[in-house]
């Protein structure tokens, strides 16, 4: 049975024990909102479905945030990307009580996060979310009162895939532009590997076989290894390269890469620009606009196709999972469609 008791003008104790249980306690202004608190613990106590709320109505998310990026995070694969979507959220619902997000508090978050940046953002941010209070509620055995409110709300549509390829033009224009030759290598491997920047900045020499023109990843992103057959021009990059003392093939981490690679863009682009004027002539609108470092992988893929290769051969090159991902990394040209139709 509950122990009731009146504690002050309008304060009402309550006290639930039971056997196999933790002692419940709460605190009501009415009498009659205590004694139906009671009943309903109680009840669930007899189905055997009780499960405390007390942890979650007195735990912050930023308290579960901070657990999750010092205990979860560090073995995780993007986890740079990850501390800074955790940062997102602490500033935006991190004081809220984990019983207090609701499905109406993670949609409101949506939406106001859809009005400064893009769907594919906020759907890894709400993504992250959910894997957070999945951790809590699984492994961290906190119960939330309707469940994992992420599970309920509506995720962005997903945008387009890009559909941007680099012509050659605008890859040696960036190998030029580069301020050491191994972004330039860097540059010219991803072109015709279609390897990730993770892959690049973490490939080892012992995990290449230039003799047999291959190369093996043990860290990606799906977690398998693959090997990766090289062309004579992957090759020929491979062997320009000098070799470094702590056996990396390249000596950029992964998130230095992309920068690099915008910064010779842009001086790359600035010179056409500056060559165009000199020349009295306009300068190519598209050239080495909107290029990014991962649109050199959509360009290798589509290369790979253009080379005759099948879907399952290119797949075992890109490491992807799926056709259909595979589809969204692949734009072929009409017009070389069309020399093929003769």
């Amino acid at each position: 049975m509950a122990t009731i008791r009146k504690k002050g003008e309008l304060q009402w104790h309550v006290q639930i024990r039971r056997k196999g249980y933790l002692a419940q306690t709460g605190t009501f202004v009415t009498k009659a909102d205590a004694e139906a608190w009671a009943r309903g613990i109680e009840t669930e106590m007899d189905r055997g479905v009780f499960r405390s709320l007390a942890e979650a109505e007195k735990t912050t998310l930023s308290t579960i945030l901070d657990r999750y990026e010092n205990e979860v995070l560090p073995s995780k694969k993007g986890k740079a990307a990850d501390k800074s979507r955790v940062k997102t959220l602490e500033a935006r619902l991190g004081t809220l009580k984990l019983a207090a997000i609701t499905s109406a508090t993670v949609a409101s978050f949506r939406d106001s996060r859809l009005k400064e940046v893009g769907e594919q953002s906020v759907i890894h941010e709400l993504n992250l979310l959910n894997r957070i209070l999945k951790t809590a509620v699984i492994d961290w055995g906190i119960a939330l009162p309707a469940g994992i409110p992420t599970a309920l709300v509506r995720k962005p549509k997903k945008p387009q895939g890009r559909d941007r390829r680099a012509s050659q033009a605008e890859i040696d224009a960036i190998v030029t532009a580069t301020e050491s030759n191994e972004l330039a290598g860097i540059v010219l491997l991803a072109a015709e590997t279609a390897m990730r920047r993770g892959e690049l900045g973490y490939l080892l020499w012992r995990n290449v076989n230039l003799k047999k023109q291959v190369l093996t990843l043990h860290d990606t992103k799906n977690g398998e290894r693959r090997d990766v057959a090289l062309s004579k021009a992957a090759v020929r990059v491979l062997k320009s390269l000098p070799r470094r003392i702590d056996g990396r093939v390249f000596g950029l981490r992964p998130e230095s890469i992309s920068q690099s690679f915008e910064r010779a863009r842009d001086r790359a682009r600035s010179a056409h620009e500056k060559e165009c004027e000199k020349a009295g002539r306009k300068p190519d609108r598209e050239f080495l606009v909107d290029l990014r470092f991962h649109d050199l992988r959509h360009e290798a893929a589509s290369r790979l196709f253009e080379k005759g290769l099948n879907p399952m051969e290119v797949a075992s090159i890109t490491g992807h999972k799926t056709l259909q991902m595979l589809k969204r990394y692949t734009h072929l040209r009409a017009e070389d469609l069309a020399k093929k139709l003769g």
